[in-house]
């Protein structure tokens, strides 16, 4: 009874945070099953819209994305570097989230992802999603665009330390640390009181006492050079681009359009509602990824 309770649950949380969208017709099958049939180096580009559909709620989608929920504001690189109160509050926040957060598992989408990967079809997979279950569902020559939550590192020296481990440090550290909340952000965040706040023990590196920080790429922050430069050699070893789930709306991710546009590369875009690239893509199809791809893939693996 109690497994049924926590499943029940997770699905509510997954239908929450997916926007509204039309679902898919026999011509969007169509048309992205002969786009997947033309293509044998395609480099996949997901962002957080895949992840909606595993509970993670994204950040701009109309009435369900955080925006929209909340007056929340991801946190700023350079407020994060300069504050500790800002540190304390995020890294607060983070370990309360955590164990939600790490344990939320793939969707369809992922696995289709995997599927494609196992037939052949797939260079790479850039991610914007910091939440590693492109890992979780088998996936192997993945590139994470904004960096990843598992991961901490000191921001002044090379100590890193994965973030399970870490957790366990942070639960010695904050003994009775406790919150009720409902909602995890994409970067794993929750909301917690000024008092639990102001009580918590922020992590400091071990071998110099220097601030530690997720090795995610904070709003304000740029991608490190060299895998912007490992991103750009997989576009061009590619032969097309397939987009799933995200607008484009960061840079990041919207100059890899521009590179395949400008290398004549043919792109698609799966997304419900619009993106930053609709006028330039070849294809875009507005609708939820996991409705369409497991029959494409199933349809695909068996033309091969």
């Amino acid at each position: 009874m109690l497994n049924r309770v926590v499943q029940y649950k997770t699905l509510l949380r997954q239908i929450a945070y997916v926007p509204a969208y039309k679902p898919p017709d026999q011509e969007d099958f169509h048309k992205l099953r002969e786009y997947l049939q033309r293509h044998d180096r395609l480099l996949i580009l997901t962002g957080a819209g895949i992840s909606t559909e595993s509970g993670i709620p994204d950040y701009r989608s109309e009435e369900v994305g955080l925006y929209a929920r909340s007056n929340h504001k991801p946190i700023q690189y350079q407020d994060f570097v300069r504050y500790p109160k800002v540190r304390q509050r995020y890294w607060a926040r983070n370990f309360v989230g955590w164990p939600r957060f790490s344990s939320v598992q793939p969707n369809a989408t992922h696995y289709s992802i995997r599927e494609l990967e196992k037939a052949g079809k797939v260079t790479a997979v850039v991610t914007q999603n910091v939440d590693r279950l492109h890992h979780k569902a088998g996936s192997e020559n993945i590139i994470e665009l904004h960096g990843t939550g598992y991961i901490v590192k000191c921001m002044k020296c090379p100590y890193e330390i994965d973030r399970f481990k870490l957790q366990e440090i942070l639960l010695i550290n904050n003994p009775g640390m406790e919150s009720s909340f409902n909602m995890i952000r994409p970067d794993g965040d929750v909301d917690l009181s000024k008092e639990q706040v102001d009580r918590f023990q922020t992590p400091l590196c071990p071998k110099c006492e220097s601030p530690l920080k997720p090795d995610i790429v904070f709003f304000g922050d740029n991608v490190p050079k060299e895998r912007v430069e490992q991103v750009r050699h997989q576009v061009s070893v590619s032969d097309a681009v397939f987009v799933l789930g995200s607008s484009l709306t960061v840079y990041s991710s919207y100059r890899i359009i521009l590179q395949a546009k400008e290398e004549n590369k043919k792109i698609a875009v799966l997304n419900i509602g619009p993106t930053r690239a609709d006028d330039i893509v070849d294809l875009k199809i507005s609708t939820k990824c996991g409705e369409i791809l497991t029959d494409l893939c199933n349809s695909i693996n068996k033309t091969i």
